[in-house]
């Protein structure tokens, strides 16, 4: 089956249209429809050469707190060889459009859409646009939680062609999971994953778990519960959602839905200690 992704290309409304969309931003969840991701909210980062950024997701009170999430624009002959200046911080890249030339600890790497990196903490890597047309990818970062006699987890390049999706018990295929990483793997303090929902399937019970979750909608379109509201999301939106935020789904075709999904797992949960 053919792969779709959905990417942002920035632009501006004209003065005529209306000001009235689904964004919304509340002390359990947050959703960024594709419409807010304009030209004049873009960002820049240093030491990257003609890339843009929208910054979805990123630690600060009230919203996120254990990752960042940028969709990330390279423009032809652009890129970086510094692209990662927080030693501590893990992440993955998956590519949505055109291509890209990664170098990871010397071995050259060509990117297309659906290409997808798992960069452990001081990994050593470049990542530049060689070709005639603008590439974006989805690049989430995390503080890796170190644990003394675990090592930190390799790095890896694959493809979602490559990674099946695993049917969630009951559904009959309607509902499969891509994961990218060993679930079992305890070196691993956070999944990135693709989930897939054919028309009609759903999450049939509200989730409520300690996993914080960045939800970008990569096809399709459906109903989505967050928290105690019914929101109608598509392509293109992303979604945040705090720890033990309710979430259910309805799937509404006539394609497929499907997202990239954040999540910490496998850790401890920190404590706080009072000063005696």
């Amino acid at each position: 089956m053919t792969n779709s992704y959905y990417v942002p290309t920035g632009g501006l409304p004209g003065q005529t249209e209306l000001t009235t969309d689904r964004a919304m931003f509340t002390e359990a969840y947050a959703v960024l429809p594709r419409g807010t991701m304009r030209d004049i909210v873009t960002s820049l980062l240093p030491f990257w050469e003609k890339t843009r950024l929208w910054v979805i997701a990123r630690p600060l009170s009230g919203f996120s707190e254990t990752f960042s999430q940028y969709i990330v624009e390279v423009a032809p002959g652009g890129g970086s060889d510094r692209p990662e200046l927080d030693t501590s911080a893990e992440g993955v890249l998956f590519l949505v459009g055109g291509e890209l030339e990664l170098t990871l600890d010397d071995q050259k790497h060509a990117l297309r859409a659906g290409s997808y990196v798992f960069l452990p903490p001081q990994s050593n890597w470049t990542l530049h646009n060689a070709s005639e047309a603008n590439a974006t990818f989805h690049w989430i970062r995390k503080a890796y939680q170190k644990v003394e006699g675990i090592e930190a987890p390799d790095a890896f390049v694959t493809h979602e062609d490559d990674v099946p999706g695993g049917e969630m018990p009951g559904t009959n295929g309607a509902w499969t999971t891509q994961r990218f990483a060993d679930p079992t793997d305890i070196r691993h303090d956070m999944h990135v994953n693709i989930v897939n929902f054919e028309p009609g399937g759903a999450i049939p019970f509200p989730e409520t778990h300690v996993m914080e979750h960045g939800l970008y909608v990569l096809e399709g379109k459906a109903v989505y519960l967050l928290n105690k509201d019914w929101i109608e999301v598509q392509e293109g939106d992303f979604m945040w959602l705090r720890a033990f935020c309710p979430q259910a789904c309805y799937a509404g075709g006539p394609g497929r839905f499907r997202y990239l999904l954040y999540k910490d797992v496998n850790r401890h949960a920190t404590l706080s200690r009072q000063l005696v």
